[in-house]
């Protein structure tokens, strides 16, 4: 797929379950790569379908539409219209040996359940390695703990939603499993020498590199960068690029979480000038995100190619059994 050359580097929500007309001829005029979809959009599937081509209408093209749908707390389509999954690390642990068949499974039916709606991109796998000092909002979101386990699941859950023609979104690059503050609140600070972290956080990148979409992780590294977090560092975006070996498309974190400083027209400046590709604003604040539209021209390349290559990897929709599906990830999860 080749993306308008009108498209511009962001990635925006918007505030409800009906787009309004506002919000309409904003995107229309702005042009934004994609959209993110929040539990503040979901209702019912008929809903949701019609708001995701309302969303596509308005810029005029198949955009990309997100969601974070990774399972456990982190999930925006609940019951009753949709399935409720453990946490990542639970299934895993609960899963013993059969581990990766059931991230697998999870990956395809969710795949599937987001292929039904329309959605053609989620925000997962995490590829960040759980630690006893990981931070609580993310400890029980990662799928392992220790860089082959994370590794082959990630790489299983990838799969399972390729299957149903979802695309994956890896993060947090360049590993975020250190973190030991939120960073939707504060900026987390890890002080793990380098020789550390390239034989662990980094390793788990470095086997998964050729996902299609990577995403940043809002966390300082300070014995290779200690003035900026990865998502604004020339330095940290260049070993994800060079050393890590990630060459797809890099889209930011939430622009707007407390990790960063300054406004979110500055923190945006700063994410592109430090070399990622598109900039991801999740609030659906119309005044904000009229004034990231206002600062940024459109896509170029590498950015432009980068996005071509990550939409062209989408695969057709194949035919499958869910329901059999889901009764073998049920006979996984009740063995323990």
């Amino acid at each position: 797929m080749v993306i308008p050359s009108s498209s511009r580097p962001l990635i925006l929500g918007c505030a409800g379950t009906l787009l309004s007309a506002q919000e309409a001829a904003f995107f229309a005029k702005a042009q934004p790569f994609g959209f993110i979809l929040f539990g503040r959009n979901i209702d019912t599937p008929e809903q949701v379908r019609a708001v995701v081509a309302d969303l596509r209408a308005a810029v005029g093209w198949a955009a990309p539409v997100l969601i974070d749908q990774e399972g456990g707390r982190v999930q925006r389509l609940r019951a009753p219209h949709w399935r409720d999954w453990p946490a990542p690390l639970d299934q895993t642990q609960r899963a013993g040996p059969l581990a990766a068949r059931a991230m697998f499974l999870r990956g395809r039916i969710i795949g599937a359940e987001l292929s039904d709606l329309g959605i053609d991109v989620n925000c997962a796998p995490l590829g960040d390695i759980a630690g006893e000092a990981t931070h609580p909002f993310l400890r029980n979101r990662c799928y392992g703990t220790d860089a082959a386990q994370v590794v082959e699941l990630a790489r299983a859950m990838a799969e399972g939603m390729g299957q149903a023609g979802v695309l994956p979104v890896i993060k947090h690059l360049p590993g975020h499993g250190r973190g030991q503050a939120d960073s939707h609140q504060s900026l987390p600070v890890v002080a793990t020498d380098a020789a550390t972290l390239e034989a662990t956080d980094f390793a788990v990148f470095r086997a998964l590199s050729d996902l299609p979409i990577g995403m940043t992780a809002h966390l300082r590294f300070a014995a290779l960068d200690n003035d900026a977090p990865a998502t604004t560092s020339p330095r940290m975006i260049a070993l994800i690029r060079e050393h890590i070996g990630f060459d797809g498309l890099l889209m930011t974190d939430d622009i707007s979480m407390g990790a960063l400083s300054g406004d979110v027209v500055s923190r945006a400046h700063a994410a592109w000038a430090a070399g990622c590709d598109v900039v991801l604003h999740c609030n659906g604040d119309l005044a904000e995100m009229q004034a990231l539209a206002g600062v940024c021209d459109a896509m170029v390349d590498p950015a432009r190619a980068r996005a071509d290559a990550a939409l062209g990897a989408r695969r057709p929709v194949g035919a499958v059994d869910i329901a059999a599906l889901w009764s073998e990830f049920g006979r996984i999860m009740g063995q323990g």
